[in-house]
Parts: C-alpha cells; sequence; structure tokens
C-alpha cells in the first residue's frame, strides 16, 4: 500500500513538472527569431531546452510529451497551416529522445553529454527525409508552394542552388545541428545543476 501511495506521489510530481517545462518551452517558441543568413522560414529558438530537460531527468516520453504541447498551442497563432509545427515536432523529439534514452536510468554527466551529441545529430540528418518527404510536400498541398517557389527562397540568399536536396544540405543540415548542439549545451549546464533535484524525486 505504502509502495503504490508512493509511486502515485512520484507520477504526479513528474506529470507537474512536465507541464512546467512544456510551458517554459512554449515561452522559448515565442521567443524565436529569424537569422540573416537563413531563408523566413526559419527560426531559431531555445524552447527545445525544457524539453531535454525532461527527456533526460524523467525519462524520453517526458520530453516527447514536451515537444508535443509546445507545438498543439503553436498551432493555435501558427501561420504555416501546422506544418511548420509538424517539422518542429519531428525534428525535435529526434533531439530529446536519444538524449533521454541514454540519460535517464543512469544519470551519468557522460552519459547525458553523448545523448545530447547524438539526438543534435540526429535532429540534423533527420532534416533531409522530413523536409523533403514530409515537410515541404505539406506544404505543397495546404499552403500552394510548389517546389520551385521553396527552392527560390533559399536562392534569394545563395543564387547557386538548384534543387531541393542541395538547399537542405546547405543550410537546413548545418542549420539544425548548430541549433541542436545550442540546446545541447544548454541543457547539459542546467542539467548538471538540476539533477540532484530530480534525482530526489525517485529517492522519497
Amino acid at each position: 500500500m505504502v509502495k503504490v501511495q508512493k509511486t502515485r506521489r512520484v507520477d504526479v510530481r513528474r506529470l507537474v513538472f512536465t507541464a512546467l517545462m512544456a510551458a517554459l518551452s512554449i515561452v522559448l517558441a515565442e521567443l524565436g527569431f529569424k537569422v540573416a543568413i537563413m531563408p523566413s522560414f526559419m527560426t531559431f529558438d531555445f524552447s527545445d531546452v525544457p524539453a531535454m530537460l525532461a527527456s533526460m531527468t524523467m525519462g524520453p516520453v517526458s520530453g516527447v510529451f514536451v515537444c508535443l504541447l509546445k507545438n498543439i498551442f503553436g498551432c493555435f497563432t501558427t501561420k504555416t497551416a501546422c506544418v511548420g509545427e509538424l517539422s518542429n515536432f519531428i525534428l525535435s523529439v529526434s533531439l530529446v529522445f536519444p538524449a533521454g534514452l541514454l540519460a535517464h536510468r543512469n544519470a551519468s554527466v557522460v552519459r547525458a553529454a553523448v545523448g545530447c551529441l547524438s539526438g543534435a545529430v540526429l535532429m540534423a540528418l533527420m532534416s533531409i527525409p522530413s523536409n523533403l518527404f514530409l515537410v515541404f510536400p505539406a506544404y505543397g498541398t495546404v499552403c500552394g508552394y510548389s517546389t520551385e517557389t521553396i527552392v527560390g527562397l533559399y536562392q534569394k540568399i545563395l543564387p547557386s542552388v538548384g534543387s531541393l536536396i542541395q538547399c537542405l544540405l546547405i543550410f537546413n543540415v548545418p542549420f539544425t545541428f548548430v541549433k541542436g548542439l545550442c540546446a545541447a549545451v544548454v541543457s547539459m549546464v542546467l542539467y548538471k545543476k538540476l539533477r540532484p533535484v530530480f534525482n530526489g524525486l525517485y529517492r522519497e
């Protein structure tokens, strides 16, 4: 009986912390900004940091849940018919899931760092198939953007690019990796400070 009550208490705490991380992620997403050397539809923000912290301290499911809540909320104010939110969800999950998978059960800073780096790499790699086969076709269907229109947005920055795959390799992969890496570095700094707090959640 005591064990059941203890488990329920821990679950409630986990839900509360996950909700707090989701709220913080939503706020940080609203503070995103454009990067001059990138197409106008690409923004930089730190909204993945709370999701990574949730994933590393409470498990990858919590991290994915933070990503989901952030993008559901984003759909209420979207300018892309939720296509941008779909893209963000796919890439954010690619970032936070490996971090949580490696760091959650074994609270090692080294494992957390490897998980964060793995997530940044996976996020960058996933930007190719997710955009090529899902996100950009969705833009075409929902928003009426042709492939030529999308490539044209990249050509405003670099006229020499001639195909969608070139655009992704030159722009999206490096940008996504840097974005994921920045989130990983900030998350690791905070994780080292917050880890004792979250670990206490499971020891009580």
